[in-house]
């Protein structure tokens, strides 16, 4: 049986699930059995984006899971996201409707701005999905939209109830200051090293429902070659999280989710493995001491690894700067 999962209140009024399954780099060969899976695990909030470029597999995946009857529809928090390339206000309704029909549903849960800095739009007939580059190879082109002009079109999609509620992904101190009108939900990478605290501490002042990716740290980034990732002790492997897993008798993955969690922010991570997705959905079910909070939370280096400049090289996209 599936653990009962605790829910974080969204501005929109609505409940999000504080445990969810992250989509990104699930691979199109198996997606539509990993969600399919996920979503028989126990999960309920499933978080994709076009950019991931698997969601019409994750459409599949919940098709199947709802016609066999291990869901119904409403019972799902399904979340994706607006790609920079589609943030000029008149695309924004279409391509929420190809992702839409993409994952064989009429409305997102959630939808978030992927990332602040609008770029030239590029046709999904052209490309799909558009990655950074206006030609695909090592192009960027800006827009002059403004992220403003975004979200006015994102409020719109809301009125259409083509999803129920918005949000911001990857944005800064700074950037919420000038959206805390908007009252967004915010979703960045989180891990011991790199804590964030004082954005920690701005979205719980101003009420913002905050979600974490990345929370294994540099494991999600291996595989691209990050020199900074393959310095660091992975967080698995840490000497602390490690004892404090022991304390517990619970994995390292749980601790580093229960770290999060505890402190009122929602994950999102991701396996392929039925065992490794049910010990992760279960992180809820016991409590860190504060020591051991302060103990992972002192490990925190403000190393950031998903940011445009760590995949290619580029003097156009400075996100974190």
């Amino acid at each position: 049986m599936a653990p009962t999962i605790p829910t974080l209140k969204l501005n929109s009024g609505a409940d999000m699930p504080q445990v969810g399954f992250g989509l990104w780099k699930v691979d199109n060969g198996i997606c539509a059995d990993v969600v399919y899976n996920a979503i028989k695990t126990g999960y309920r909030l499933l978080d994709g984006a076009c950019d991931y470029g698997n969601e019409k597999e994750c459409g599949e995946g919940v098709a199947r899971a709802i016609k066999d009857g291990l869901v119904k529809r409403e019972e799902l928090f399904i979340v994706s996201k607006l790609w920079p390339t589609f943030q000029d206000p008149e695309q924004v309704a279409p391509v929420v409707k190809k992702q839409l029909a993409d994952w064989q549903i009429d409305h997102f849960d959630l939808y978030l701005m992927h990332f602040p800095g609008a770029l030239k739009f590029v046709d999904p007939s052209v490309r799909y999905p558009p990655g950074w580059h206006y030609d695909g190879k090592s192009q960027i082109v800006k827009s002059k939209t403004t992220i403003q002009e975004t979200w006015r079109a994102m409020e719109s999609l809301v009125d259409q109830g083509l999803t129920k509620a918005i949000g911001v992904s990857n944005f800064q101190a700074q950037l919420l200051y000038d959206m805390l009108r908007y009252a967004p939900t915010l979703q960045v990478e989180h891990h011991p090293y790199l804590v964030q605290q004082e954005l920690i501490n701005l979205v719980k002042s101003e009420g913002i429902q905050m979600t974490a990716y990345s929370t294994f740290g540099p494991a999600s980034f291996l595989e691209f070659h990050f020199k900074h990732a393959e310095k660091l002790v992975p967080l698995m492997q840490d000497p602390t999280v490690l004892s404090i897993a022991v304390k517990h008798d619970k994995k390292p993955s749980q601790v580093l989710l229960r770290w999060v969690t505890q402190r009122g922010i929602a994950v999102i991570p991701k396996s392929t493995n039925p065992e490794f997705m049910a010990e992760n959905l279960a992180c809820c079910t016991f409590d860190l001491d504060e020591e051991d909070i302060k103990q992972i939370t002192a490990k925190d280096a403000n190393i950031r690894f998903n940011q445009p400049h760590n995949y290619f090289e580029t003097d156009k996209m400075w996100i974190f700067g």
